[in-house]
Formats: structure tokens, sequence, C-alpha cells
């Protein structure tokens, strides 16, 4: 069901420092910043030749990764995102095998502008997971 590996989002405490040890210091090519106010994050797309890296910095006071970077001041790892065909037959699947979709269980419209949903850490091994359709 799930495809290859479409991001992997690190929340950071510094945006511009974080964006400048990729493009600067790692050589990879940087987005420029792009706020997401519908998401509560300022992200930074990283491209590389087999994924990318998600920046994402908290946009306002009521961002949902201000409490992980209150956790985590220097920042980290904050989810993965795995590539599925249909976001509404991977979802009825994982839900029938027990898996928590967070949020009300409907897609939303995620940075890269195509359906997204969460899974719930406790039913994948701790990790929070962004499934991702990529299909038109």
């Amino acid at each position: 069901m799930i495809g290859r590996l479409n991001h992997v989002a690190i929340v950071v405490p510094d945006l511009d420092a974080a964006a400048s040890l990729y493009r600067n210091t790692f050589g990879a090519t940087v987005s420029a910043a792009k706020d997401q106010p519908a998401h509560g994050v300022t992200t930074v797309f990283v491209r590389l030749d087999n994924t990318a890296i998600e920046l994402l910095h908290p946009l306002g006071a009521d961002s949902p990764v201000a409490k992980f970077l209150e956790r985590n001041p220097s920042g980290g790892v904050h989810h993965v995102c795995y590539e599925v065909d249909d976001i509404y037959a991977a979802r009825d699947k994982l839900k029938a095998d027990g898996m928590r979709v967070l949020g009300d269980g409907e897609p939303k419209i995620g940075a890269h502008d195509k359906p997204i949903l969460f899974l719930h850490p406790k039913d994948t091994n701790g990790t929070l997971v962004e499934l991702e359709q990529v299909s038109a």
C-alpha cells in the first residue's frame, strides 16, 4: 500500500539557520520558506535525489509544532511521510486494521497541495506517520 518515502519532517528552532546548514554546508537544493497558515507552520523543503527533508517552524502561538519545540528545544524529527496512490483506500484499510487516523479522519490538503492524513504514533511504533496521495 505505501509507496516511496516522500519526506522526513524536522522541527527546527531557527528556520534560517537550518536552511543554511542544508544549503551551504551540505550543498543541497533548498526552497524558499513558505508560510502555511492552515497548518500553523512555516516550511522549507530540502530536495534530495531520493526524497526530501521538510523543515518545520511554528507559525503563530497555536502552531501544532510549538509544543514539540517546547519539549525538544533543539528540534528533532517530527514525522515521516509515505506516498499512497489512493488516500481513501489507504485510510479505510488502515482503519479496518485498527489504526487510528488523527483529526476527523478526512484527508486535508497538505503543504504539497495534495491530500494527506496522519496516523496516531501509538499505532506506528512511536512515529507520527503522514500519508500523502500522489496520484491525480
